[in-house]
């Protein structure tokens, strides 16, 4: 592996049913730089507005939700394809920047977004998920697993370090029996075990796994009395009127409208807020498109406070999703298929699979939500693994060997190394 010294000690991310994640190893000597935020404003928009399209990529594609329902992170799928971008070049990198609408400086404002979030870290096995905490745990996690005899570039490493502050996981892919429970067991850690599994089928002939975890729970500013729910109608997506649970609150809160909806942003106790928004046509699908999200957000951005009484179920959903064919639908062809342009990462690496799984728990108190993303890849045309390993760690002889005649030029022994 290219130049990388071993972190102090083996992360002790496990479970009671799973194999321990192995020491994490990150580029020598690099430390994580300390960014301004203020600094990178337009970035961080250009962020906001790339998790929109993400979104309704996502959106359109619906993943494996019933009736409807759909949950997922576009914000977890940003952040994992900036680290997959850290290590692209060529047509891939550009495609990215295109596709996505990466900025210039986006590692250093990727860098300053997870230091804005890691405000709110916290450790998601704590919490008491039936009392979402006032004080909210918002754990965002990198994860990189990568096969021990592939080398890992050394610029992507410090890229790691320096930005994302994190490096990778030396495994075997070969061993699905240790490795697929160590990389579960990092999921299930940094879901609070809400995720229990990766959202891709384990392939051992992968020998990249880039994974991104987010992890948030917390109050409500004004928690919903639970006195005051109630079964009310509701009408589904397919027009079929139903009666649920549905809680009431009057408090104040943005609020804003525009051409085909209404919105309001439902406050937590601290730091963030529910955007909810509710189309005007009663047989709406609610599949807003990118613009139209933009417009709600930069409306939302500059809504004055109103009282507002509402009514809102209360939901619990899961989803998955094969992100393959969301993102070749966005139009990342070049990214999905070459075995050139992630160099930097691995040599000859290509993208395999892409798949994310989330959920999410919205009742009187709070809300609790989790999801994962998972990009993996493998090298082609890798050499076939070695028959035989060989450590120089005691002392040894050497020859410096004309090969032509045989001649040897050199010779001695080494029995220390360092004199």
């Amino acid at each position: 592996m290219a130049k990388i010294v071993a972190a102090s000690a083996v992360v002790a991310l496990s479970t009671a049913c799973s194999a321990p994640v192995p020491g994490l190893v990150k580029a020598g000597g690099v430390e994580r730089v300390s960014v301004d935020g203020t600094a990178y404003a337009a970035e961080l928009r250009a962020f906001r507005d790339s998790a929109l399209g993400l979104g309704q990529a996502l959106l359109a594609d619906g993943g494996d939700g019933s009736g409807g329902n759909v949950v997922f992170s576009p914000g977890s799928l940003l952040i994992a394809l900036a680290m997959l971008r850290a290590g692209a070049s060529g047509e891939s990198a550009a495609e990215l920047d295109s596709v996505v609408g990466f900025p210039e400086k986006r590692d250093e404002a990727m860098n300053a977004l997870l230091a804005s979030l890691a405000k709110f870290d916290g450790d998601p096995g704590t919490v008491d998920e039936d009392n979402p905490p006032r004080q909210p745990v918002m754990h965002a996690a990198n994860g990189l697993f990568v096969d021990k005899d592939v080398p890992t570039g050394e610029a992507f490493l410090g890229t790691l370090a320096r930005h994302y502050g994190t490096g990778v996981y030396p495994v075997d892919f070969s061993d699905e029996g240790a490795t697929k429970p160590a990389i579960d067991a990092w999921v299930d850690s940094n879901t609070g075990g809400r995720i229990r599994q990766v959202p891709a089928k384990y392939d051992p002939r992968n020998t990249f796994s880039l994974l991104n975890a987010l992890y948030f729970a917390a109050a409500w500013q004004t928690p919903f009395d639970p006195s005051d729910t109630s079964d009310m109608p509701f009408t589904t997506g397919g027009g079929e009127e139903i009666d649920v649970p549905a809680m009431h609150n009057r408090l104040e809160m943005k609020y804003a409208a525009g051409t085909g909806w209404r919105a309001v942003d439902l406050p937590y106790a601290e730091g963030f807020v529910m955007r909810l928004v509710l189309p005007e046509a009663i047989d709406s699908d609610a599949l807003f498109r990118a613009p139209q999200l933009r417009e709600i957000a930069d409306a939302m951005d500059t809504a004055p406070l109103e009282t507002v009484q509402i009514q809102l179920p209360r939901w619990d959903h899961k989803c998955s999703f094969d992100l393959r064919p969301v993102l070749e639908a966005a139009g990342l062809h070049k990214t999905l298929t070459t075995t050139e342009d992630f160099n930097a990462i691995q040599p000859r690496m290509t993208i395999t699979q892409a798949a994310q799984a989330a959920n999410i728990t919205v009742a009187e108190k709070g809300t609790v939500a989790a999801a994962v993303t998972q990009i993996n890849g493998m090298v082609t045309g890798a050499p076939p693994r070695p028959e035989h390993t060989i450590d120089f760690d005691r002392p040894f002889h050497y020859q410096i060997v004309h090969a032509e005649t045989g001649l040897p030029l050199f010779m001695g022994t080494v029995a220390d190394p360092r004199s």
